[in-house]
């Protein structure tokens, strides 16, 4: 969840039971509250730099409190396709959260992956590391998720279904579909397989559980939490948001001049008049200019605001643990009333 998890939320998922990334790249968001004389270039969505995302890995560390020898337990996502720009430093990218010890590094939307996970390794090899570093990987396919098992060895392969919030391949099948097919081809002892896309309740998850995943990914949901960092401008419009609300475009990545995706790649959004212009044919000069304009002052009918299909099934915001621990009732609850259908 570039631009929305930073290291306070990755901690306190896990601290409430679950597992919490945080996005080593991000788009600066400017809010109303937070004024900026000369804001920063929201027509490039270039990676933090390496001391910006130690930073944020200093804050899970400090609420975590690991013992020394222990891997920190949170995860650091890389966009793969901005490793691999010509003036990128990915080496120095990731070496900041291998330096750091985080349990797990995910990895998604690139056509060097294999490249970024023989780094890894070698890394954990070189440091002689006892505990190595759980890679996930991301994939929209059945043909992806094979060359992930039997070519990459992924530690954790994560399945990306149409219905996720933020980018993902346009062409990907509906999240059921998709682990379905996935679970048909592996092995019984192959890595786990985690389910995403859309998913923002435990009775989801729990299905998906039957349905033969390991667990699931959510990202829209943990969007709409204190310790999320989208402004109040943005949480106020996926609080209002229904369930038809949200469509695949490219038009802010056009706004924001971040045309480098991978090929079949779009985004899931909230709809609004930045897709309805771009859509229109409106010149994206003028796009450019209002989403701009939208972004700073915290209009969100111009601004960015990822959500997946599952948002019309939030109301409200809640603190990280409180999610996890109502997501955690809600599953056990759902798989015992599944239980009884087979008594």
């Amino acid at each position: 969840m570039a631009g929305a998890s930073g290291g306070l939320l990755a901690a306190h998922v896990t601290a409430a039971g679950g597992f919490g990334f945080l996005a080593a790249g991000t788009i600066a968001h400017l809010t109303p509250s937070h004024p900026c004389k000369d804001p920063p270039d929201l027509g490039s969505a270039g990676y933090k730099t390496a001391a910006d995302l130690l930073h944020e890995i200093s804050l899970a560390r400090g609420a975590l409190q690991p013992t020394p020898s222990d891997p920190l337990p949170i995860g650091v996502g890389y966009l793969c396709w901005q490793l691999e720009q010509p003036t990128a430093k990915p080496e120095v990218m990731l070496s900041a959260a291998l330096d750091s010890h985080v349990q797990a590094i995910w990895l998604a939307f690139g056509n060097k992956i294999q490249e970024w996970i023989k780094f890894i390794r070698n890394y954990d090899a070189a440091h002689n590391r006892i505990r190595k570093t759980t890679i996930f990987v991301q994939v929209s396919s059945v043909q992806d998720a094979l060359v992930a098992l039997n070519d990459w060895k992924v530690d954790v392969l994560v399945a990306q279904g149409n219905e996720s919030g933020g980018h993902g391949y346009g062409c990907a099948p509906p999240l059921f579909t998709l682990v379905s097919s996935i679970l048909a081809v592996w092995p019984r002892d192959g890595p786990p397989l985690l389910a995403a896309g859309g998913v923002v309740t435990g009775s989801q998850i729990a299905s998906l559980l039957v349905l033969g995943a390991a667990g699931a990914v959510l990202g829209t949901r943990f969007l709409l939490t204190p310790e999320s960092l989208y402004n109040d401008a943005q949480k106020k419009a996926l609080v209002a948001a229904k369930s038809d609300a949200t469509v695949r475009t490219m038009a802010f990545d056009r706004a924001r001049g971040t045309l480098d995706w991978p090929e079949g790649v779009d985004g899931r959004a909230l709809y609004n008049s930045t897709v309805k212009d771009v859509d229109s044919g409106v010149d994206i000069g003028i796009v450019k200019d209002k989403f701009r304009e939208g972004t700073r002052i915290g209009e969100s009918d111009r601004m960015l605001v990822w959500s997946g299909l599952g948002i019309g099934l939030i109301s409200e915001i809640k603190a990280a643990k409180e999610v996890v621990q109502e997501l955690d009732n809600d599953i056990v609850r759902q798989l015992n009333l599944a239980a009884e259908l087979v008594r």
